[in-house]
């Protein structure tokens, strides 16, 4: 694999969707090679241990932030919780949901303003390392400076923090809006399932948003349009989905890593779950990235 000492400009495409004139297998093929090429298994491996060093950074700041919704602030919480225990694995929800009621528990005092800068500063690290992970899946060199990088970096982290907080202010507001209906209504039934199904939707279009943001601001490229759905956000968050479901399903019935690393086997399971995380971003990058590369090849940007 070899980097350009600069970022390389590249066409204003009006739409990822047309794969830059490649065929749908032309493009699996192209994809695949590229993640053997650019090594990406090893990648996401490193991408979940920076994942893991930001993660709880990230919830101390979440805590923060549902501070200033005083009343409301526990019942956030407990919407983030219920959301992350369905994704996660059940000894990772378990693990997670211990490590941020210890969180929950020491976040009083007069120190909001700090523990929001410090979770956030912290929180960015991992978006750091995703940045620079990034250009080398776009086969560029990061020209910016240190700080730039930070800053971009704490800006995506603040932004998928807005747009986490959106969405759990929709699905709370949403719940009190359907006990509502329910109350006042005979259709109280089909108004719960109808809610339920919603939900899925709902995380699965964050989710996207917050790839295509990442795939925006990561990588030091020049010329770079912002698509909001795109394919490699649209086969990431399908992947994620699919092995976050198959993970749960997986350790249900064959739970190896409590049987083989016993009370650690929780943290080994937030790493795999980690590793999935990474791998899908890095590889919904790739397959945008390769649909550039076939446009910048052939001119096709219209």
């Amino acid at each position: 694999m070899t980097t350009t000492p600069s970022p390389a400009p590249r066409q204003h495409l009006e739409s990822l969707w047309k794969l830059g004139g490649l065929t749908p297998l032309r493009l699996v093929y192209k994809v695949l090679s590229a993640i053997a090429d650019d090594d990406l298994f090893a990648r996401a491996s490193g991408l979940a241990f920076d994942f893991v060093l930001a993660l709880f950074p990230l919830m101390v700041f979440m805590l923060a932030l549902f501070g200033l919704f005083a009343s409301r602030g526990s019942q956030f919480l407990t919407t983030l919780l219920s959301n992350f225990a369905d994704l996660l694995p059940p000894a990772a929800a378990e693990l997670f949901n211990r490590v941020m009621d210890e969180l929950a528990s020491r976040s009083g005092g007069g120190k909001l303003t700090f523990t929001i800068v410090a979770g956030l500063w912290f929180a960015s690290g991992g978006m750091s390392s995703m940045i620079s992970t990034l250009n080398a899946v776009y086969r560029v060199r990061e020209a910016r400076s240190w700080f730039r990088v930070r800053v971009t970096a704490l800006g995506m982290t603040l932004a998928i923090a807005v747009l986490l907080l959106s969405a759990l202010f929709i699905v709370f507001v949403g719940s009190y809006l359907v006990d509502w209906l329910a109350a006042e209504s005979s259709w109280s039934a089909f108004l719960v399932v109808a809610w339920k199904g919603f939900r899925w939707p709902a995380a699965a279009l964050f989710v996207m948003l917050s790839f295509s943001l990442v795939y925006y601001c990561g990588p030091n490229l020049e010329q770079h349009r912002l698509h909001w759905i795109t394919p490699g956000s649209l086969f990431g968050m399908l992947l994620w989905l699919a092995s976050s479901v198959g993970l749960r399903v997986y350790l249900h019935f064959f739970n190896t890593y409590s049987t083989t690393y016993g009370s650690l086997g929780a943290v080994m399971i937030l790493l795999v779950w980690l590793y999935v995380t990474g791998l899908a971003f890095l590889i919904g990058g790739e397959i945008n990235a390769e649909i550039e590369r076939a446009a910048d090849s052939t001119g096709a940007a219209g």
